[in-house]
C-alpha cells in the first residue's frame, strides 16, 4: 500500500515519520524514473542502429538482389518492430505510472524520450464522418441552461473499416406483350466467371491478396472462413485460373506498349519457386523490360511488362526483348548481347546499349566499402556530380536535356576519363 493512499496521523512525530517516509518512497519513485528514461534510451539507440543496418541492406538490394539479403532485411524489420513495440509499451506504462507534471511541478520531467514519428495530415480522398460530442445542458458551476458557442476544438482519427462480403441479386422480370404475347427481359449482365458466384471485385480481391499482398489461396480460405464464408482453396484456385485466362489479352497488349518504346530498361532478378518433391524452393528468374518516358518530358503512359523462366539462359533475354528496337538502357549481362549485333552484315543492331552508370558507380562503391580507397571515393564524387545534373534536367525535352548534358556532363565525363586513364596508367 502507497503512503499516499494513508490517513494523515494527528501526533507531530508521527506525522514527521510519515513524512520521511513519503520522502523516500519520492526517491525510490525519482530513481525507477531514471532507470526507466534510461532503458528506453538504449532501446531507442539499438532500435537507431538496427535501422541504419536495415538501410546499408535495402541499398545492398537496390543494388545486387539476393535470397538471402531478403531474409535478412525482412528479419531487421521485425526485429526493429518488435522493439518499437516494447518501447511503445514502456512508454504507457510510465506515463501511467507517473504523476502529471502540468499540476505537480515538484515532480521531475521526464528525460531521454524516445523519438515519435512526424504525424501527417490525414490524405483528403478519405471520406469524413462528423461525431458531434454536445456537452451536459446544464451549467456544473451555476445550473444554468442557456449556452453561447464560443468556438469548439476538432480531432481527427483514422478509422478502418474491414472489408466485408455482401451477396448482390440480380433480378430480370419477364414481361409479355399484351398486344402479340412477345416475352421481353433484359439481359443478364456479364460475369467473369459465366455461370459463377464471384463478382469481378471479389476476384479482383483474390488476385491482389495472392500477388500483392502474397496471402496464399489456403490462407485467404481460413480468413473468408472467419466471416462465415466458406471458399475452400480449390475453389479459389479456379477462380485464380480463369482469371489468369481473362486478363492474358491485357498483359500481352502492356507488354506490346512497352516494347514499342524507343529506349527501354531491362533486368531480371530471382525468386524462389516451390519444388514439390523436393521439400525445398528452387530458383527461378523474374524478367522485366520497363518503358518510362516521363523522365524526358512524355505523356506516353509508362508500364512494365514481366516474364518468367526456370533458369537465366539468354534465350529468356531474346524472347523478351526479340521485338524491341531503339536503345536498351541493361546490365552487362551476357545474355543481352545478341541484341546488340546485327541481324545481318550490312544491317542495323537490334537495339543499341545504354551502359548503366548505377552498375558502374556500384563497383566503385564496393571498392571503397571494402578498402577505404580515396582513389574510389574521388570516384564515387566525380560520378554524383553527374547524378546531379541528370536530376536537374529531369523532365525537360529531349532537346534542353542535349544542350545540358553537352553544356555540363561531357566536360565532366572527360575529366572522368582522364582521371581514370591517369589512376590505370600511372605505374
Amino acid at each position: 500500500m502507497s503512503l499516499a493512499t494513508e490517513p494523515l496521523p494527528a501526533n507531530p512525530s508521527a506525522l514527521r515519520i510519515f513524512a520521511a517516509g513519503l520522502q523516500a518512497e519520492l526517491a525510490r519513485k525519482d530513481i525507477e524514473i531514471a532507470a526507466n528514461a534510461a532503458e528506453i534510451h538504449a532501446k531507442t539507440l539499438h532500435i537507431e542502429k538496427l535501422k541504419m543496418q536495415l538501410a546499408v541492406l535495402r541499398r545492398a538490394r537496390f543494388g545486387r538482389s539476393s535470397e538471402k539479403l531478403n531474409r535478412d532485411i525482412e528479419q531487421l524489420e521485425l526485429l526493429i518492430g518488435a522493439l518499437e513495440q516494447d518501447a511503445a509499451a514502456e512508454d504507457a506504462r510510465t506515463s501511467t505510472a507517473e504523476p502529471d507534471t502540468k499540476t505537480d511541478p515538484k515532480t521531475p520531467a521526464k528525460t531521454n524520450q524516445r523519438k515519435q514519428p512526424v504525424r501527417a495530415p490525414l490524405p483528403d480522398h478519405l471520406p469524413r464522418e462528423t461525431v458531434t460530442h454536445e456537452p451536459a445542458c446544464t451549467c456544473p458551476g451555476c445550473g444554468g441552461t442557456t449556452f453561447s458557442r464560443i468556438g469548439q476544438d476538432e480531432r481527427e482519427v483514422l478509422e478502418y473499416i474491414p472489408s466485408s462480403f455482401k451477396v448482390i441479386q440480380h433480378v430480370r422480370p419477364k414481361l409479355s406483350c399484351r398486344s402479340c404475347e412477345t416475352i421481353v427481359q433484359a439481359p443478364m449482365p456479364s460475369l467473369p466467371i459465366e455461370r459463377g458466384r464471384p463478382g469481378p471485385s471479389l476476384i479482383a480481391h483474390v488476385l491482389v491478396s495472392k500477388y500483392c499482398d502474397h496471402t496464399p489461396l489456403h490462407r485467404q480460405s481460413v480468413i473468408y472462413a472467419r466471416e462465415g464464408v466458406e471458399l475452400d482453396r480449390a475453389t479459389l484456385s479456379d477462380w485464380v485460373g480463369k482469371a489468369e485466362f481473362l486478363l492474358s489479352p491485357l498483359a500481352e497488349a502492356i507488354g506490346r506498349h512497352v516494347c514499342a518504346g524507343a529506349a527501354l530498361h531491362a533486368d531480371d532478378t530471382t525468386v524462389p519457386v516451390l519444388a514439390p518433391g523436393l521439400g525445398k524452393t528452387k530458383t527461378g528468374r523474374l524478367w522485366v523490360v520497363v518503358r518510362d518516358e516521363r523522365p524526358y518530358g512524355s505523356t506516353v503512359p509508362p508500364a512494365a511488362f514481366y516474364r518468367y523462366s526456370a533458369n537465366r539462359k539468354g534465350i529468356h533475354a531474346e524472347a523478351l526483348l526479340g521485338t524491341c528496337r531503339g536503345f536498351l538502357h541493361a546490365d552487362g549481362y551476357a545474355g543481352f548481347e545478341r541484341l546488340y549485333r546485327p541481324t545481318t552484315p550490312d544491317g542495323e543492331p537490334p537495339l543499341i546499349e545504354v551502359a548503366c552508370w548505377s552498375h558502374t558507380r556500384r563497383k566503385f562503391y564496393e571498392v571503397h566499402h571494402a578498402t577505404a580507397s580515396p582513389i574510389a571515393l574521388e570516384a564515387l564524387e566525380r560520378i554524383a556530380a553527374l547524378f546531379a545534373i541528370e536530376s536537374s534536367i529531369r523532365g525537360r525535352i529531349p532537346d534542353q536535356r542535349v544542350a545540358a548534358r553537352e553544356e555540363h556532363a561531357r566536360p565532366l565525363l572527360e575529366q572522368l576519363k582522364a582521371f581514370l586513364c591517369y589512376q590505370v596508367f600511372r605505374d
